[in-house]
Order: C-alpha cells, then sequence, then structure tokens
C-alpha cells in the first residue's frame, strides 16, 4: 500500500491502518486550518449568502 499523496510505499502498521505516511499527515494537519494567501475563502453571511473574501469590489 502506498501513500496516496506522495506515492512512497507505507511500512508501518499504523501509517497503513490510517491509509497516509506520517510525514504527509502532519503535513495536511499543519494545512487544514490556514488557507494559502492568494486561495479565495468562501463563508455564508447572516442571509445565507456565499460571500467572497479577498476580492476588492468594483
Amino acid at each position: 500500500m502506498n501513500c496516496p499523496v506522495c506515492g512512497r510505499p507505507l511500512k508501518s502498521p499504523k501509517s497503513i491502518a490510517k491509509g497516509i505516511g506520517p510525514v504527509c499527515a502532519r503535513k495536511l494537519e499543519n494545512l487544514k486550518d490556514n488557507a494559502d494567501d492568494d486561495q479565495l475563502k468562501m463563508e455564508l453571511d447572516a442571509n445565507a449568502e456565499n460571500v467572497l473574501q479577498g476580492i476588492q469590489k468594483a
């Protein structure tokens, strides 16, 4: 079984059970709550309408 992120073979039983290698799991965990600066962020406003943040309105 290989890591779906990097493609390296999973060797430890723990990694095989998780389905991902420890380094890739750590990297994904660090990215979980941090959007890239150039990534758009979409949230719902009080009226449940989509609001794009990070884009200046014309």
